[in-house]
């Protein structure tokens, strides 16, 4: 690479980001005052500069308590949403039995990568981050060090993904809605100089760079004592250089698109996009978005922090008010005549039980003023306040408060409660099952790519047995991943289960007989969450496992102790579904053989 060509990419990737920084500044300045809100940090505020300022005392006796009712709101919040895990499916490419099989085989795959991966940790830490700024992200890559070793530095590989904040983003684009959206994309964080050394191989001097830290403020606080709070603030990193990576989506003159990295002034890579994670084999950005609420028009999304920082505030300031009028009833304000007393001594000690106060002769006695009571508006407000902390965030009383419910309640009601809490928080689960399926639309795309070599993978099955799978790049044949289940918060495990129960009552589950068979008894309690809750069950199971194998290596062979019924109703399911050609014609004869030996047993029964 010539040293001219080589310094324009430096120039014009560092200016882009500079231009890109300066643009973006506005929703930085609103995420740090999110954070600081949610951290407890109440008293600041954000200035014209972009800077984020404390709020200092007017008098050295105004109440500052923080009353934070945001980290509660969005740790419910949260914690609602990490329930959403969507079961993931790979779909077929095409009906052709390859193309099932191998679709079985990727989902397989899929599942073991994520629980390696562990995705669902992932998405828990990127929730929170979507929560409180509005939106998160996560990068998904290749790391040529993962995985097992196969040779003297050389190792199979593995699919890295992280979470990255927003502070590390930078769109070309702010109005764009999604990701494929922007033309570019571009990713700024501080890293140690060492550490860009030794994955680089460049040396690369130290710069001056602001990163955000957190540190202890004393800003909150009442008449007599002060809290140190938990504060949001900007430092300068020691021995780090800002580590700019440009990610550029193929053009006519550059089809594979352009992936530059600078770090102060030094070009630590240029070429291509990395990774074929695109639709229909094109390269494309890494990055995955996820939001908690969208915001029309804008690349970024919006949070209930920013919400509820305006009704925060205003809480905050009625309970010190409050609790100022209490101070002066409960320590009263004394009015005394200009030279009549020692007012050092009184301004000391106050007037405590039995003290002798000393007065000059002939002057007014002081004497306590007529402080009144607290004003009704008080509790008026605050109760109206805690009302609109509802209103604005979606989050009710039920899911927050652990108080019992009125008693004259009917489960009807309360279920409606709960499904209209559950009703305000499904579009926010609707972006983190979104963000979980491109996730594993990506983490298969790059196995396809890098995943040439024969690797193992552990699959735990439904009955609790583990798998060791064998494959390869080429197992993979589609990418399609969709959803197997619906949005959970829509269809909880609770609501499930009472249609489970429901259906038992008016006995569709059982057969002609009236009697629930062994099969059905199982996928019964395995949908209550009791599968293999005891021995008989555990059999079932084991006898469902074992026919499944069958099927699956196309071996049939029977066996004395098998379980003739579940076996006959395993195989003969999947002939109806997935097995045709000369495998459906050998299976056929093995369900044949099945009902002969259970018809013997039978007829031995009836005999006796």
């Amino acid at each position: 690479m010539k040293r001219e060509f080589r310094e324009d990419i430096i120039e014009d990737v560092t200016r882009d980001y500079r231009d890109r920084a300066e643009l973006r500044r506005p929703y930085e300045t609103q995420w740090r005052l999110n954070l600081n809100f949610y951290m407890g940090n109440q008293y600041c505020t954000a200035l014209p500069s972009g800077d984020i300022a404390d709020v200092e005392r007017e008098y050295y006796w105004q109440e500052r308590e923080v009353f934070n009712h945001i980290s509660s709101l969005v740790e419910t919040r949260q914690a609602k949403l990490n329930t959403v895990r969507p079961a993931l499916t790979v779909r077929p490419f095409s009906s052709d039995d390859d193309d099932i099989k191998t679709a079985k085989s990727s989902t397989k795959i899929l599942n073991a990568a994520c629980d390696k991966l562990d995705v669902d940790g992932v998405l828990t830490e990127g929730t929170m981050w979507s929560e409180i700024c509005g939106t998160a992200f996560y990068y998904v890559g290749w790391d040529e060090k993962g995985g097992l070793a196969i040779g003297d530095g050389v190792y199979e590989g593995e699919v890295v993904v992280n979470v990255v904040s927003p502070f590390e983003i930078y769109p070309d684009n702010l109005f764009a809605q999604k990701v494929s959206d922007c033309r570019s994309i571009i990713r700024a964080r501080s890293v140690n100089v060492d550490e860009l050394k030794r994955i680089y191989g460049k040396t690369v001097e130290p710069e001056d760079n602001d990163v955000i830290a957190m540190s202890a403020v004393a800003v909150g606080g009442g008449l007599t004592a002060d809290s140190a709070l938990t504060k949001l603030s900007v430092r300068t990193a020691d021995r780090s250089a800002v580590l700019i990576e440009r990610y550029a989506l193929p053009t006519a003159d550059k089809p594979d698109g352009e992936y530059a990295v600078v770090a102060n002034g030094v070009l630590l890579h240029y070429g291509t996009l990395p990774y074929i994670n695109g639709v229909d084999g094109k390269r494309g950005i890494p990055i995955i978005k996820q939001v908690s609420l969208v915001n029309a028009g804008c690349f970024f999304g919006g949070s209930i922090v920013e919400r509820t920082i305006p009704v925060q505030r205003a809480y905050n300031a009625v309970k010190n008010r409050k609790h100022e009028f209490i101070n002066r009833l409960a320590m009263g304000v004394m009015a005394v005549e200009d030279g009549s007393v020692d007012i050092d001594n009184l301004e000391q000690e106050g007037i405590s039980p039995g003290k002798i106060l000393v007065y000059r002769r002939g002057a007014t006695p002081p004497r306590m003023m007529d402080a009144g009571s607290v004003p009704s508006s008080f509790d008026n407000e605050e109760l109206r306040l805690l009302s609109e902390f509802t209103q604005v965030s979606g989050v009710s009383e039920v899911m927050r408060s652990n108080e019992a419910l009125p008693t004259n309640m009917s489960g009807a009601a309360l279920q409606l409660l709960i499904e209209q809490d559950d009703t305000r928080l499904s579009l926010s689960a609707e972006y983190v099952r979104l963000a979980a399926r491109d996730i594993a639309r990506h983490v298969l795309r790059l196995y396809k790519q890098f995943g040439t070599d024969s690797r193992l993978s552990r699959i735990v099955g439904d009955g609790g047995e583990v798998e060791l799978i064998k494959w390869s790049a080429s197992d993979i044949s589609s990418d399609d991943v969709v959803f197997a289940t619906d949005n959970e918060l829509l269809s909880t495990p609770a609501m499930r289960q009472n249609m489970m129960f429901e259906l038992y009552k008016m006995g569709i589950l059982f057969d002609e007989d009236g009697k629930m068979s062994e099969s059905a008894k199982h996928r019964f309690l395995d949908a209550l969450g009791y599968g293999g809750w005891d021995s008989a069950q555990d059999m079932t199971a084991t006898h469902i496992s074992r026919a499944e194998k069958e099927n699956e290596s196309g071996s049939y062979a029977i066996n004395e102790f098998d379980d003739h019924k579940l076996h006959c109703d395993v195989h003969i399911k999947y002939l109806l579904t997935d097995c045709d050609g000369k495998k459906a014609d050998k299976l056929k004869e093995h369900i044949k053989e099945h009902q002969a030996m259970m018809n013997a047993e039978l007829r031995m029964q009836n005999a006796e």
